[in-house]
């Protein structure tokens, strides 16, 4: 009886932290803001995403069943120091934590936590295609209102002490990408620009970037920004106003033979 009890809480815990909600994102194309005129567009298919950023509730489940990823736990080649800063306990995030965006996460914590769902984190286009969204509009990064209200967000201060799911959604349905957390995703620094040459990554492999990225549209600033920090990064970095949300593919119908 008492391994059946462990058995249906370790089930009712993944269920708990699995039980973020995902809309269905169609796919198309868009330019991408840097680069030149004969940059191609890029191409995004259909997939899932999180309607909103995982909490420090989810994640604490998740450390729960995955010990070697509490805190302590973690080698530093996985998380830097910082990781999960300000929970008291390895297990435990600190109950007036609990809705709001977990952060102090690495990429690899980010990543392992999404594959334990099933899921994967979005890629840099994905994520992208999303938040260039406008609760009217796919691609709104034309409206300037929408590109001053995002950039409002960017300047306010320790807005990962917001409750998630508070913002508008946007065309998709979907939440927070603004003005709450910045996110990690799959291939964060795949476009590296400097100098005069334009290049991108081919391979999703990690690496660390620390030029700037280059634009021709200096008008989407906010996106800027965010390939700037993206640059930035390391897997294993820790920050405070950085956290994450999944991705899930949908799967290719393979044809009768």
């Amino acid at each position: 009886m008492k391994n059946i009890l462990v058995v249906l809480s370790l089930f009712l815990s993944n269920v708990l932290y699995s039980q973020t909600k995902m809309n269905l994102i169609k796919g198309g194309s868009y330019k991408p803001f840097f680069g030149s005129t004969e940059t191609p567009d890029v191409q995004v298919q259909d997939f899932y995403l999180d309607v909103t950023p995982v909490t420090h509730q989810q994640f604490a489940e998740f450390v729960k069943n995955n010990p070697k990823w509490q805190k302590g736990n973690v080698k530093k080649i996985f998380a830097d120091e910082n990781y999960l800063n300000g929970w008291a306990l390895p297990n435990t995030a600190p109950a007036e934590f609990s809705n709001k965006p977990v952060n102090y996460i690495s990429w690899f914590a980010a990543k392992t936590y999404c594959e334990c769902q099933g899921k994967r984190l979005p890629t840099l286009e994905e994520w992208e295609y999303v938040a260039m969204a406008s609760p009217k509009k796919r691609d709104a990064r034309k409206d300037s209102l929408f590109i001053k209200k995002i950039l409002s967000g960017y300047e306010t201060p320790k807005t990962y002490l917001f409750d998630i799911g508070k913002t508008e959604a946007n065309i998709w349905g979907i939440k927070d990408l603004h003005g709450v957390v910045w996110e990690w995703v799959y291939d964060y620094n795949s476009v590296i620009l400097g100098n005069e040459s334009r290049k991108r990554r081919e391979d999703n492999a990690d690496f660390c970037g620390a030029e700037s990225v280059g634009t021709t549209d200096l008008m989407n600033y906010a996106a800027f920004i965010r390939f700037a920090l993206r640059a930035s990064l390391k897997a294993n970095f820790c920050i405070a106003n950085l956290g994450f949300r999944c991705a899930k593919s949908i799967p290719t119908k393979t044809p009768n033979l």
